[in-house]
């Protein structure tokens, strides 16, 4: 028993540097296009985020000043949440 547990702490000492590679970051920026036909938004610091399938696009247009808290999957940047700034 003594084995296994070992052998478990051992695994997660190994895995918990790969967890922060999944860490949410954020960025407030303005909305420069909305595409809900490719799920995306373009943000006016450059750079693009994937939406998820559920993700509602109601009053986001371009122009809105947003905060946009994300994940980088794949070398791409996926919204976890959106607020927009009034």
């Amino acid at each position: 028993m003594r084995f296994v547990i070992s052998v478990l702490f051992a695994t997660s000492a190994l895995l918990s540097p790969l967890a922060a590679f999944a860490q949410s970051a954020d960025v407030e920026a303005t909305i420069t296009d909305v595409s809900t036909e490719k799920a995306q938004i373009v943000l006016d610091d450059g750079e693009t985020y994937a939406t998820p399938s559920e993700f509602n696009f109601e009053g986001l247009e371009s122009g809105v000043r947003v905060t946009v808290f994300y994940t980088v999957i794949d070398g791409k940047r996926v919204i976890n949440d959106l607020e927009v700034i009034q």
